[in-house]
């Protein structure tokens, strides 16, 4: 591949993807600030010096910066970027400057206005899987055992063909797609099962194998592995309200997951070595834009969905951060010390940046990135 075409499948896609998930997620900010009455001064696709932007009516500059890796909402009251509190700008403020500054409204307006980001990145992922379950259908097969292979955690288990899985690890299964999330999620975990064999419920217990996996984008995974043969897919296309509240579900499903995923990773049951950056998305949404429009939709979604977990983690700098912080307001009856919050925020960056370094290095190794550059230019 020259480079040209490396650029256009890797990185211009990585860029529209990334794009379209920040639009998103600022925009969920802005609407709910303006609705609680909070002036919007920027906002804007990226960070650092402007590239092109204009005014709206409201005066909120709409701009695209020179580092599109993320982008941000700067409110009426913000001292940067990250909506730390301009204090000193604060205490000259008129009343009316007051009544539009985002420090100076209500705790549960400054929450909600925190919160709507990632909610719109969760409510985009629902609208983006309905779209694709009304259109061109869910993928479905009912969750009966068709073959059960020997020597596998199935067999071990007990399970014989015939058996319908009703419940995995405490939750009813109504198609065998949801088994295999949790399957697996959960290499070498015992987890409680339920079948139905003849009309009579069986109760036990499995324990998924551990399998070793290369992904097409030459990324190794361990995943769980049932040991049995289903169903073929079939493909059904959902009225809207079905559709909507599958795809919420689904997003629920993959929330759950993600989060699991990264609590295995903390304890040491899952390597780190999974976690991804900026270069594997960059990989990963060029090879799937390349495989249709059906899979990048389901990317896109899934990514959504990570930016909104990733968002809400407690880490000052993030939204869940400033939710943090809020809670702590809301105990204390008064918000956290100037010279606390910057402490926070100055671990948050630290933290960030690191977790940043080390996805980074991640892509580098998995990708071979070194190799691949020698290889481009020789």
């Amino acid at each position: 591949m020259d480079v040209l075409g490396f650029v256009w499948n890797y990185g211009v896609m990585f860029l529209l993807v990334l794009t379209v998930l920040v639009f998103v997620h600022e925009l969920g900010h802005y609407w709910v600030a303006r609705r609680s009455g909070v002036r919007v001064e920027v906002f804007s696709i990226g960070f650092g010096p402007e590239i092109f932007g204009f005014y709206d009516r409201a005066g909120t500059r709409w701009k695209f910066s020179a580092i599109p890796l993320g982008g941000y909402v700067r409110m009426f009251g913000d001292a940067d970027v990250a909506s730390r509190p301009d204090a000193a700008a604060s205490q000259s403020m008129t009343e009316e400057e007051r009544r539009v500054s985002f420090y100076h409204q209500p705790l549960g307006n400054r929450a909600a206005v925190v919160a709507a980001g990632p909610i719109a990145n969760f409510l985009f992922a629902i609208v983006a899987l309905a779209f694709l379950f009304m259109l061109y259908g869910q993928p479905y097969s009912p969750p009966v055992v068709q073959e059960v292979q020997p020597d596998g955690a199935a067999a071990e288990a007990g399970m014989l063909p015939g058996d319908r899985i009703v419940m995995l690890d405490g939750r009813e299964m109504d198609r065998f797609q949801e088994i295999v999330q949790l399957i697996v999620m959960n290499p070498g975990q015992t987890m409680d099962m339920v079948v139905d064999r003849d009309g009579e419920r069986i109760d036990m217990t499995i324990t998924p194998r551990s399998v070793q996996l290369t992904d097409r984008f030459g990324n190794e995974h361990t995943v769980g592995r049932l040991g049995v043969i289903r169903g073929a897919d079939k493909y059904v296309r959902l009225q809207p309200l079905a559709a909507l509240w599958e795809a919420a579900r689904e997003t629920l499903n993959l929330i759950k997951g993600t989060l699991e995923a990264v609590w295995q990773m903390i304890v040491g049951v899952r390597s780190t070595e999974e976690l991804g950056g900026p270069l594997r998305i960059a990989q990963m949404s060029g090879e799937i834009a390349q495989t249709g429009f059906v899979a990048l939709v389901w990317f896109m979604a899934i990514l959504s969905i990570n930016l909104g977990l990733i968002n809400l983690f407690p880490i000052p700098m993030l939204d869940g951060g400033h939710l943090l912080y809020y809670g702590i307001e809301a105990v204390r009856g008064r918000p956290l010390g100037e010279r606390a919050q910057e402490f926070g925020f100055r671990i948050g960056l630290a933290l960030v940046l690191t977790l940043m370094v080390f996805a980074t290095w991640n892509d580098i190794v998995q990708l071979r990135v070194v190799d691949f550059v020698v290889d481009l230019l020789s």
